[in-house]
């Protein structure tokens, strides 16, 4: 098996709800966030890649047909070297509403963990915060400007360099059709998904 779908968007861009939607698709599994969380073997394995070092791609996405959301995403040119037959899907959604996202979510909620009396998740937030938090946003998370402007650059980078026949730029609002068409797949009955808001991120948390 190797990877046939390279997601390059930013977490808190409908990356949950688009790996339900390849893997309703046939591209099954989809990796996101949630595969390291239960499996933390992964950890040093994405540390190691995030620090230029040649990892085994094969064996991490062992039984992955796709990739989604961080910390897949920051690595989509590394990956598209190892795959270069995939297709790259982008991602995106109002860079103010992104923003506020991840402040009301997966930044507070990853962070902090690192306090947490559990070594397991206290190392998962640390490494969430060296990866993402201080690796691509340089520890400014409370300053919006500066994260997204790293969001635009980031997007342009993809933009700028995916063959366009190999780039999808994505927003989960557009549904089933232009993913389905992108992807050579037959529309699903059943609506797109939606999942993982603000709402139920917050709710699933108790909060």
């Amino acid at each position: 098996m190797s990877i046939k779908v390279i997601g390059a968007g930013f977490g808190r861009t409908g990356t949950l709800s688009l790996k339900l939607a390849l893997e309703k698709l046939g591209f099954d599994k989809c990796y996101h966030m949630f595969e390291v969380m239960e499996h933390p073997e992964h950890i040093p394995v994405w540390a190691r890649a995030h620090q230029g070092e040649a990892i085994d791609w094969q064996a991490l996405f062992e039984g992955y047909l796709a990739s989604v959301d961080w910390p897949s995403c920051n690595l989509w040119r590394e990956q598209m070297a190892q795959y270069p037959d995939a297709k790259v899907i982008l991602s995106t959604r109002d860079p103010e509403r992104w923003y506020t996202s991840v402040m009301n979510t997966i930044y507070p909620s990853s962070s902090g963990l690192r306090d947490s009396e559990d070594e397991n998740m206290a190392r998962f937030g640390r490494w969430a915060c060296e990866i993402t938090w201080d690796g691509v946003f340089d520890g400014r998370m409370d300053d919006k400007d500066h994260c997204i402007k790293v969001f635009k650059a980031h997007e342009k980078s993809v933009i700028d360099t995916v063959p366009r026949d190999k780039l999808l730029v994505f927003q989960a609002d557009q549904g089933w059709e232009p993913l389905c068409e992108f992807l050579g797949c037959e529309l699903p009955e059943e609506s797109y998904p939606h999942t993982n808001t603000t709402d139920e991120f917050l709710a699933s948390r108790g909060e």
